[in-house]
């Protein structure tokens, strides 16, 4: 039985980064409030992690509130921000006890000091955890990430024969994890939406229709099995092309 499930899942992302969408309407569809949705959202969020560490996922990236965000009706957004402060108060002793280690990636000057000295506590006691990296991007932007890089390159003294690639991704807030192997969106939408603008240069995409918090085990397998089905070329080409197979080793 493993045989046969290693040859129909023979390739695993490193790294999947998952745009949570469609909390909103899955609760709308249902004649409830918004907010249900979103913490519903946050429940499947569980899910999802033991599944990318059954599945060997080593690190996970969710895009969870972003720079735009704030845009959002003022309940909405206390709600966002109370929701995010119950899942450290009740999710972090477990995760921290499964081996996952927390990081955050946008800015934290935005958010209420009590919720930001929670996120670096959160950050603190997990940092030496292996099992599976979470980052989590809350008031992101790929756009601001960038900006923000050229800002402390510029600080640092960096001069411009000196930057290059290695050097901006050593600048971004995702610093030390690799880019995302393979970036989910649900919900159906066609967008990018400003998340890893920089990070996602040649990730592979899978988008579904399904919400945000009916994307359970079962879906989250399809994304990775269809990822394990995509030739990764990276501008070149593969042997089938008479090039060199960009996907060896």
């Amino acid at each position: 039985m493993a045989k046969k499930s290693t040859a129909s899942r023979p390739r695993i992302p490193t790294h999947v980064a998952i745009i949570m969408d469609g909390n909103g309407r899955w609760a709308l569809a249902r004649g409830l409030p918004r907010l249900v949705g979103h913490r519903a959202g946050t429940e499947n969020l569980r899910r999802i992690i033991t599944a990318c560490v059954e599945f060997g996922v080593k690190y996970l990236t969710i895009y969870a509130f972003s720079t735009e965000n704030w845009g959002r009706p003022r309940e909405e957004v206390e709600g966002l921000m109370n929701i995010l402060e119950d899942v450290i108060d009740r999710e972090l002793a477990e995760l921290n006890k499964e081996g996952v280690q927390l990081r955050h990636i946008g800015r934290l000057e935005r958010l209420d000091p009590k919720l930001q000295e929670k996120v670096m506590e959160a950050i603190e006691l997990t940092k030496h955890n292996d099992r599976l990296v979470l980052s989590v991007a809350f008031n992101y932007g790929g756009r601001d990430e960038i900006v923000f890089a050229i800002q402390k390159m510029i600080k640092d003294g960096i001069k411009p024969d000196e930057v290059s690639s290695d050097m901006v991704s050593h600048y971004l807030f995702t610093a030390g994890v690799p880019d995302p192997d393979l970036i989910i969106r649900t919900s159906g939408e066609l967008r990018v939406s400003n998340f890893l603008i920089w990070q996602g240069a040649y990730s592979e995409w899978y988008v579904t229709s399904v919400y945000w918090p009916d994307f359970n085990k079962g879906e989250f397998r399809k994304a990775l099995d269809t990822y394990g089905q995509r030739d990764r070329r990276y501008g070149g080409l593969t042997e089938m092309d008479g090039g060199k197979d960009y996907n060896a080793g």
